[in-house]
């Protein structure tokens, strides 16, 4: 038998396999990180400098905060960069070094332990920082300066150099749009617990099925759990705008939207409701711009229906007139409207309405355009007929016999 390997195009292809993947990231973002690396060491070198700088004769800036720099600034997102990590694992690893040094000596043995021991302790205290394992090595062969420092080598440089880079990534990469530090939930088990689940969850994967899988995968992934569940959610969401087409909230929305005012008279506003036979009514200034919803919902709640007995004498009492110039209960619907309205601009796809119909407890959701005046309004039936629309249409280019069943599949 041929070895695979005798082939030049095979030998070829196998070293092609260690190239790299292309990087997503653009020239704007990797100017940011190397601007952030400049300023974050040159600033960092010269406070130490000013700080201690006259009091020991160690490195004003320690070789491993370049790499702790690289974390910072360049993928401050990771869970590796951090302020716990970076804190905690230099320190440990730190403290870890001057002890192996102090029991086992100068040697490539004690450089070997240390760092492996580094590496454990990061494990056990939840800050693993890959320049950890460096500070430990530094501080058994960084040379006579850095063994003749003891357990000072733990305050400066390690303490000090890194709580300095630490705070500048802090400012920098909040000046600069990268959020810092990354705020993540530490345990999702408790708020997961449940079998049900949101409505999405219930129809992709959700983030049970998430944890079940890192846990098989059984490695540290240099993203933070946060953040991979929401970029496979941005991805369902991509692949569900593919398959859909493009259709906005313009082309399923209903146009012909009625609205109230501010004073609008509760009597008026029951009226347009029922003789519409709508269960929301927009209320609108002017410009139509939307400053509040009164729902059959916003009626019951004013009309304190505590006693069901007598529902429809309350009912009444709320919505007719007061005659005269005082009264004590609300008399137009801008006292009893809902004011925190979430609106939706028009060219969106109809994919991002999901999850704020289906597990946000809304049915209705004023659509409105660039200037944001109402154009339109967007309820739950709307967004099921068009998403069984775009399915009817998505399947029948896929089989002419789906048409068929799916119709005989409602029936």
């Amino acid at each position: 038998m041929r070895n695979k390997w005798s082939h030049p195009k095979s030998l070829l292809s196998w070293f092609k396999s260690f190239s790299p993947a292309r990087l997503n990231v653009d020239r704007q973002e990797r100017l940011r990180s190397c601007c952030g690396m400049f300023i974050g060491l040159v600033l960092t070198g010269v406070a130490s400098k000013l700080m201690i700088g006259s009091l020991t004769n160690a490195p004003m800036l320690l070789g491993p905060l370049g790499a702790s720099a690289v974390l910072l600034f360049g993928v401050p997102a990771s869970p590796l960069a951090q302020p716990w990590s970076a804190i905690c694992g230099n320190l440990v690893s730190a403290v870890i070094g001057v002890t192996c040094v102090q029991f086992f000596g100068v040697s490539i043995y004690s450089a070997a332990i240390a760092s492996s021991l580094a590496v454990a302790t990061m494990f056990a205290l939840r800050c693993l920082h890959p320049p950890g394992g460096a500070v430990a090595l530094t501080a058994v062969l960084g040379g006579p300066v850095i063994v003749s420092l003891g357990y000072d080598f733990v305050l400066f440089p390690v303490l000090v150099n890194t709580i300095l880079l630490l705070a500048l990534a802090l400012v920098y990469n909040n000046l600069t749009g990268r959020p810092y530090p990354h705020i993540s939930q530490p345990d999702h088990k408790s708020s997961h617990a449940t079998s049900d689940g949101n409505s999405i969850d219930r129809i992709g994967f959700n983030s049970t099925d998430l944890d079940n899988v890192l846990k098989k995968y059984n490695q540290v992934l240099d993203i933070s759990r946060d953040d991979l569940e929401n970029l496979f959610m941005q991805t369902e969401m991509h692949a569900y705008r593919r398959r859909f087409g493009e259709i906005t909230c313009r082309d399923v929305m209903s146009k012909d939207v009625i609205t109230a005012e501010f004073g609008t008279s509760l009597e008026d506003a029951w009226k347009l409701l029922r003789e519409h036979r709508i269960k929301v009514l927009p209320i609108v200034d002017i410009a139509r711009h939307v400053i509040g919803i009164v729902t059959l919902v916003d009626f019951m709640k004013h009309a304190n229906l505590d006693i069901y007995a007598t529902f429809d004498d309350k009912l009444r009492r709320l919505i007719r007139r007061t005659v005269g110039m005082s009264s004590n209960k609300p008399e137009v619907a801008g006292q009893i409207m809902t004011k925190n309205v979430r609106t939706v601009q028009h060219d969106f796809h109809i994919v991002e309405l999901v999850p704020l119909l289906s597990d946000q407890g809304l049915h209705h959701i004023p659509i409105v355009d660039n200037e944001n005046k109402l154009v339109g309004i967007v309820t739950q039936s709307d967004l099921i007929a068009a998403l069984y629309r775009g399915q009817l249409t998505d399947n029948s280019f896929q089989n002419p016999l789906s048409l068929v069943d799916s119709t005989q599949a409602t029936r």
